[in-house]
């Protein structure tokens, strides 16, 4: 195609909208390639641009700036074990019963990044093992990825796994139809992994809350996967004790059946817990393209950039792209304090920082 070199970065590289529901969209983010890095221009070499190309050339900057590469950070890394020890112990036979993985936590903490990049992980070793088509020549999918919504019933939580698969009778079987054809496609495609992420819609005190529950427990019993929930406050909202109370819920088999998985917001308040946030912050720097960047540009504010969004990495990426996307647009060129003051994050990241010392 014709234009200049960032038009045409832009027309291979520019944001991609995964429809990770979709065994067609999560199939395209699991074998997405990385975006290769540009040359960074100085600031005398931008000004011999014309208009078009700089405009082009910023806006890769801003694609390429709010996309940077997974980090290991000690959460990811904590949650990949115990995951791992979790898949570890279901590589049993079908007459065994197998656990299932929780990653619950407060909102802004990974937890859906946590899950589909291990699912990722698991979608590709299975591919590098085996080949993409089971025995019988069915597409293999190693990975079912399934968000929920609000107020989701029993026959929404199949329909949702069976719009994943792009099976035609998803919207038009009736419940008992729907979990055999469910379960028909976990097992046709060998299905090792199924995420059900935003599981905290799911009231567990609500006759239809338990349903979806009994319904998943019903499922991990039958089907040759494991299951890794996803959700904010599963713990607080009843998820391990099926909406019991009291002595009833020591009953629960959920509690007894699953792996709680939790995920801690940065700390800064000894010097581990510092060096970990550090850590993060030098490797954004790194990923950054601006025409002043620096060593120390970040890591210089570390505390600053702590007390701004409570060490929350959701938070953290909302003010880096943002004051990013501020030091281009005012040809300031690095994220300086005055950038960090002026730019937005999200409201409760926020509401907290203005709260008095």
């Amino acid at each position: 195609m014709s234009g200049n070199q960032w038009a045409q970065w832009l027309h291979r590289y520019d944001t991609v909208p995964y429809q990770l529901s979709r065994k067609e969209g999560w199939d395209a983010f699991v074998n997405a390639g990385s975006r290769p890095r540009f040359e960074v221009l100085n600031r005398a070499e931008m000004r011999t641009l014309h208009a078009e190309a700089l405009a082009d050339y910023n806006e890769a900057r801003c694609v390429w700036n709010a996309n940077p590469a997974t980090i290991k950070t000690q959460q990811l890394s904590r949650a990949f074990d115990v995951l791992e020890q979790v898949m570890a112990s279901n590589r049993r036979d079908g007459d065994k019963l197998r656990g299932a993985a929780v990653i619950d936590a407060e909102p802004g903490l990974g937890k859906t990044t946590i899950a589909t990049r291990f699912a990722r992980e698991v979608h590709r070793r299975e591919y590098r093992r085996h080949s993409p088509e089971t025995s019988d020549g069915s597409q293999r999918l190693p990975v079912a990825f399934v968000p929920l919504n609000a107020g989701v019933t029993l026959k929404g939580l199949n329909q949702q796994l069976l719009k994943f698969y792009g099976h035609p009778a998803a919207s038009r079987s009736t419940r008992t139809q729907l979990t055999s054809l469910a379960m028909d496609c976990v097992t046709t495609c060998e299905t090792k992994l199924i995420v059900i992420d935003d599981l905290h819609f799911v009231d567990f005190r609500h006759r239809n809350g338990l349903e979806v529950s009994n319904h998943l427990k019903g499922l991990a019993n039958v089907l040759p996967a494991t299951f890794l929930f996803v959700g904010v406050n599963l713990e607080a909202k009843k998820f391990f004790d099926e909406g019991l109370l009291g002595e009833d819920a020591a009953y629960a088999q959920t509690s007894r059946r699953t792996t709680r998985c939790p995920v801690a917001p940065f700390s800064f308040g000894d010097a581990h817990s510092a060096r970990a946030w550090t850590d993060l912050l030098v490797t954004l720097e790194r990923h950054l393209i601006l025409a002043d960047a620096e060593p120390g540009m970040l890591t210089s504010q570390a505390q600053e950039l702590h007390r701004r969004t409570q060490g929350r990495i959701a938070s953290l990426m909302n003010l880096i792209d943002r004051a990013a996307y501020l030091a281009i647009t005012t040809g300031i060129e690095a994220i300086t304090p005055a950038v960090v003051t002026a730019a937005l994050t999200d409201n409760a990241a926020q509401r907290l920082a203005d709260l008095p010392a």
